[in-house]
């Protein structure tokens, strides 16, 4: 087991290249949850996550031999980027598996980093497992994205950091996905400050650590999808299980719905944008998932390398939850002018209109007849409800499509 002294080696060994990231506090959040809340930013390294300082951590401590052979790692992104770019740095070859479904702003920055790339394996363990057998066979130095002493003791600096920034902090909300991070960051803060409560969240799909504290051991679930594919690990390690059951408060799980709004809410109000693993942590504290009133508390936000299509949809679906983008189906005579009166009843109420589409043929629609279903952007459902009773006095038959 990792001791607090080798992650203050860790933080003295990497300090010079990798960034101290801010530990804001947000007064939307803070409001939100009945605590103080600090957003300890992490999605701010140049690779957009804190997977960096484990990887430097592990390449830094290889002898000259090793580094001449080259490493090899499996990741699902994160991690393979953190590898990538310092292994180019340091002149090291690196080669990295990542699983086929893995998003492709993640393989396109790992390659860009100079590293070789090999898509391999419906999921990470797959990834892994091919990974371990080139390492033997190729007698590469395999860097693990959790279960290695080094990395987990480069990803606890970001638990010096939260002390250093904000001494008086009371608890630490980290994400978990094998466990090397809450692993290295409840070491360095519980030897440091005992007082202080570390909590881990997990995608409710795929709960890997909170079964492995239920069994006692690491038990390997069914493999699972979720946005926040950066943590969506099948089995927690040997390593980090013993970390997390000697120095962890508590671990709470948040449904897909949950994560997508932290997303959102991040990048409205926040103007920062997290990828589905970097947002679990602020999902469960927005949720109420933890044991938290009137606390100064961090939640790290540690990843943002979202794929643009998942995050568009992302966005709106948080609209039409919030009210802000609605569908309807109207149904109205097919003559000439008809469209312009509906759209006239529509426009008196300020609703923007994005999107039209005739039917004549489904829906029930009677001959003569037509549905068109339109897409508005609204101010939220007292708006929506405006709109409905205008469309009801007009004589419309309608219906609201979710």
């Amino acid at each position: 087991m990792i001791q607090l002294s080798d992650i203050q080696t860790a933080l003295a060994r990497i300090r010079a290249d990798i960034r101290v990231s801010p530990c804001t506090h947000s007064e939307t959040f803070s409001g939100l949850t009945h605590n103080s809340i600090f957003l300890k930013l992490d999605n701010q390294q140049r690779t957009g996550a804190f997977k960096e300082r484990g990887a430097l951590n592990k390449l830094l401590t290889l002898t000259a031999d090793e580094r001449a052979r080259g490493v090899i790692a499996a990741s699902a992104g994160n991690h393979a980027q953190g590898v990538a770019y310092h292994a180019g740095r340091h002149g090291i070859r690196a080669r990295i598996y990542m699983p086929l479904p893995t998003p492709l702003t993640k393989v396109s920055s790992t390659r860009s980093y100079g590293a070789e790339v090999i898509l391999h394996g419906a999921n990470y363990d797959e990834a892994f497992e091919k990974a371990l057998h080139v390492a033997q066979q190729d007698r590469l130095t395999l860097i693990h994205a959790f279960d290695d002493a080094a990395v987990i003791a480069g990803q606890g600096t970001l638990g010096l950091e939260i002390l250093e920034q904000h001494p008086d902090i009371e608890a630490i909300v980290v994400p978990i996905g094998g466990g090397g991070l809450i692993g290295g960051i409840a070491c360095a803060v519980k030897e440091t400050n005992p007082a202080v409560r570390v909590f881990g969240v997990q995608p409710a799909k795929i709960p890997s650590m909170k079964a492995a504290i239920a069994e006692g051991k690491p038990v390997t679930l069914d493999s699972a999808k979720t946005i926040a594919d950066g943590i969506a690990v099948r089995r927690a390690g040997d390593r980090t299980l013993p970390l997390v059951q000697k120095y962890v408060d508590g671990i709470a799980t948040v449904e897909e719905e949950e994560i997508a709004n932290a997303i959102l809410l991040l990048l409205e109000r926040e103007k920062t944008l997290a990828e589905g693993a970097g947002a679990a942590a602020l999902a469960a504290v927005l949720n109420h998932k933890l044991p938290l009133s009137g606390k100064r508390v961090a939640a790290l936000v540690c990843g943002g390398n979202i794929d643009v299509t998942l995050l568009s949809r992302i966005i709106e679906r948080g609209l039409v939850k919030d009210g802000r983008l609605v569908r309807l189906r109207v149904h109205l005579p097919d003559y000439p002018g008809a469209l312009h009166r509906l759209t006239g009843i529509l426009a008196d109420h300020r609703a923007n209109i994005v999107e039209t589409a005739y039917d004549r043929a489904y829906h029930g629609v009677n001959l003569g007849d037509t549905a068109i279903d339109i897409t508005m952007e609204t101010r939220g459902p007292e708006h929506i409800a405006e709109l409905l009773a205008a469309l009801v006095a007009a004589g419309y038959t309608h219906e609201r499509i979710l």
